[in-house]
């Protein structure tokens, strides 16, 4: 009985073992292909909007640009302008860079903007009360547009961009609720004085379009340009 015993505890243990190194060595394979993609916003909802369909920017870089509307131009057209202008001058900024020139490796760029109208009238970001209760009146039981441009710039110079148009009305708001709202200060820094995701989704009696384009980013245009110019963005959807 003994012997038996001993031959098992010295037998060789037939299963075979499993390597840790070839799974991690596959992690940081699917990790090295992904290019580098750069959000050019500072912008907590663009970021949260774009971690939402699996796509998390290897860094924010705000452009630092005039967004002052030229005399006559339309919302529709402001808007893609500044996208536009937005992502231009984060590549210009990349390549003074050290190793930013034609030989470095080149990221994807994301740029965004979004602008709320009144029928051509531009409405704007708000940063003072006496800004938001304007813009506010103004919404206050109608229809107005809000139009958000995406602009995308792949690593060959390719410029890609769309403007998604939202239409929103909102209800008759009372004094009570514009004070409310007011006090917040959720409309700071917000395009015609309001934030959709927040309290101010209470005002909003109907939207046709894209809920994620009036927070600040469509998601649907978003994801479709990036896999268009070969970002991979099902594929990390594997990571997750």
């Amino acid at each position: 009985m003994s012997d038996i015993s001993t031959r098992h505890d010295n037998a060789v243990d037939p299963s075979p073992r499993i390597d840790s190194a070839p799974a991690a060595a596959n992690a940081r394979e699917r990790e090295s292909w992904r290019p580098e993609l750069i959000l050019a916003s500072a912008s907590p909802r663009r970021l949260a909007l774009l971690e939402q369909i699996g796509i998390v920017p290897d860094s924010l870089l705000p452009a630092d640009i005039d967004e002052t509307p030229q005399r006559g131009e339309k919302p529709r057209d402001y808007a893609r302008r500044v996208a536009l202008g937005k992502a231009e001058a984060v590549r210009a900024l990349l390549k003074r860079q050290p190793g930013g020139g034609e030989g470095g490796s080149a990221p994807f760029i994301i740029a965004a903007d979004t602008v709320v109208a009144l029928g051509r009238r531009i409405l704007p970001k708000a940063e003072i009360a006496e800004e938001a209760a304007d813009c506010l009146r103004l919404l206050s039981g109608r229809t107005h547009r809000v139009y958000t441009a995406l602009s995308v710039i792949s690593p060959r110079g390719r410029e890609r961009d769309r403007v998604v148009e939202s239409r929103l009305r909102f209800k008759a708001l009372s004094r009570a609720e514009l004070d409310g709202y007011l006090a917040s200060g959720e409309w700071r820094g917000k395009a015609g004085g309001y934030a959709i995701q927040g309290l101010a989704g209470a005002f909003v009696v109907k939207l046709v379009g894209s809920y994620s384009a009036v927070v600040g980013l469509p998601l649907y245009e978003t994801a479709a340009l990036l896999a268009g110019e070969g970002y991979p963005v099902h594929r990390q959807w594997l990571n997750l």
